[in-house]
């Protein structure tokens, strides 16, 4: 089974990661985890202009590593194969289409994140990923 396992980094994130980690030794077929982390660079467009493209892109590169890093220790832990994606963009656009486009059996995510109020008034990420992706989600509380 091919699965995409979004994270940021989040504790929610993480429970995504140890269900994955469960799932991977319950299949007992070959599978394969490809770690997705995505960050809106909306906000940093402005400061592209000052600071240029590349240290915006080096600056998300680096907050995406972080994300990834326990999420690969509890995969290497595991001895669960991976590989990560690192994308800039709408969070759950991204997510979504990075499944589609890769052919993914399976997008696992956490069901809430970091955002708070913020999903309160504008609906969470794992909302929006379960709307727009064709491949099925896993949702972990």
């Amino acid at each position: 089974m091919k699965i995409l396992l979004a994270t940021d980094g989040s504790k929610n994130a993480l429970r995504a990661v140890r269900q994955t980690v469960k799932l991977v030794a319950e299949l007992k077929s070959p599978s394969t985890v490809t770690l997705i982390s995505v960050h809106d660079d909306t906000a940093l467009r402005h400061a592209e202009r000052f600071v240029g493209r590349k240290a915006v892109n080096d600056y998300l590169r680096d907050l995406s590593e972080q994300d990834l890093a326990d999420a690969r220790k509890l995969l290497d832990k595991a001895g669960v194969r991976h590989d990560m994606v690192i994308r800039t963009g709408h969070v759950a656009a991204e997510i979504a289409a990075a499944a589609s486009e890769g052919g993914f059996d399976l997008l696992v995510l956490g069901s809430k994140g970091r955002s708070g109020l913020k999903d309160l008034l504008m609906g969470s990420v794992a909302q929006r990923v379960g709307e727009l992706s064709k491949v099925p989600v896993l949702l972990v509380k």
